[in-house]
């Protein structure tokens, strides 16, 4: 099922469109990487969604529906992280919280800290907290009212590595164990690929490209290619002597080798004994972080 399906949203300011005719597909259960620099749009598209903005033209459906209001009850968010008050517990926060909300009175605050690992911090105000907490407190807010769909931004940012890893293994956990769907957005592209399962990368108001976490691992797949003679006796060499069955001649006739590729030199070794000439040999491929870089503009 599409949770979050968009066509054509935008938004102008100033008459300059932040968001530019977007159309974004978030589908159940997806951990939606959404990915730009800072003035992308990708803060303004997350507040349509969730209505703190209203759209200038084009629209969005929420779980196949196009009554927005009502799907909206089934989002939490966090977008522009809420205020905390310091002197008050993690319970604290959740109860007022709820009461904003018009939660259920009977909401188990104990299982929602439980879900976010905030469970044993007791009577420690939140002014005692670290980054780290405070994030995760904030997304225990937005679980509030067992969403289906959470939508977060930039929920690791200014976070250490101890505080990004518990964010994550969170995420993890209410997208595995939960069954929750989640669109995140983060500049900490590593991190993103530890758990999305598809992404979205916005420049300047605009959708470049929409794609599966799998269709990423081939985009930045490393491979040998080899430019030789004898080019069908070469692939034999290869098959036979390394047991290579992940390759390709492409139309320049050129080999690549999608395996082993450690062993470029043991593979170069083989083919000139076997008096195959190799005028070219090398790993390419393109880095993932280069990827996303080159499609948000450069840096």
């Amino acid at each position: 099922m599409m949770v979050l399906e968009t066509s054509g949203l935008t938004k102008t300011y100033r008459r300059k469109n932040v968001v530019n005719g977007v159309n974004m597909h978030v589908e159940k259960g997806d951990i939606y990487g959404f990915i730009g620099k800072n003035g992308a749009g990708k803060t303004t598209l997350m507040k349509m969604v969730c209505g703190l903005a209203r759209p200038s033209a084009g629209g969005f459906t929420l779980f196949g529906s196009e009554n927005v209001s009502q799907g909206r009850k089934k989002i939490g968010c966090v977008i522009e992280q809420p205020a905390l008050f310091p002197r008050m517990t993690a319970r604290e926060n959740l109860i007022y919280y709820s009461k904003m909300q018009g939660c259920d009175k009977s909401m188990d605050y104990e299982r929602i800290l439980g879900m976010v690992g905030l469970s044993d911090t007791g009577k420690l105000k939140t002014k005692g907290f670290s980054l780290g907490m405070k994030q995760r407190l904030s997304i225990a807010i937005a679980l509030l009212g067992s969403p289906e769909f959470l939508v977060l931004d930039e929920p690791i940012n200014g976070l250490d590595p101890t505080g990004i890893l518990e964010v994550r293994q969170l995420l993890l956990h209410l997208q595995q164990e939960k069954g929750m769907t989640i669109l995140i957005s983060s500049h900490i592209l590593g991190e993103l690929g530890k758990m999305a399962t598809k992404y979205g990368i916005i420049n300047q108001g605009n959708l470049v490209e929409e794609f599966t976490a799998e269709e990423l691992n081939q985009k930045t797949v490393h491979y040998v290619r080899i430019g030789a003679d004898h080019r069908d006796k070469a692939c034999q060499i290869l098959q036979e002597k390394f047991g290579i069955e992940q390759m390709q001649v492409l139309p320049d006739a050129s080999i690549c080798v999608y395996e082993q590729t450690e062993r470029i030199g043991a593979m170069n070794r083989e083919l000139v004994s076997q008096n195959v000439t190799v005028s070219y040999l090398a790993v390419e491929g393109q880095d993932m972080e280069k990827y996303f870089v080159d499609r948000m503009g450069g840096m």
